[in-house]
């Protein structure tokens, strides 16, 4: 489990990580590989073109739980440390 993202320097959801990716904020994203694509699809192209790591995690339920929330998780970002 991805435990890591079960701390303070997190978002989770698509429009957080987009803000976040915006602000040159993020260390990592993750994935869930079954999320919509229509949602993943423009988190992906700005992670490509800012130069940041992608992780896949297999189900939005798996990455809700290492986010520590009680919710499916389409998307969630680690956000570097300042």
């Amino acid at each position: 489990m991805f435990t890591e993202l079960n701390t303070e320097g997190k978002v989770v959801g698509a429009k957080q990580v987009k803000r976040a990716l915006s602000k040159s904020e993020v260390q990592t994203v993750f994935i869930a590989r079954d999320a919509e694509k229509k949602v993943t699809e423009e988190i992906e192209d700005l992670c490509k073109s800012k130069e940041v790591v992608v992780q896949y995690i297999d189900t939005m339920e798996e990455l809700g739980e290492a986010c520590g929330i009680d919710i499916n998780a389409a998307v969630a970002a680690l956000l570097n440390k300042n």
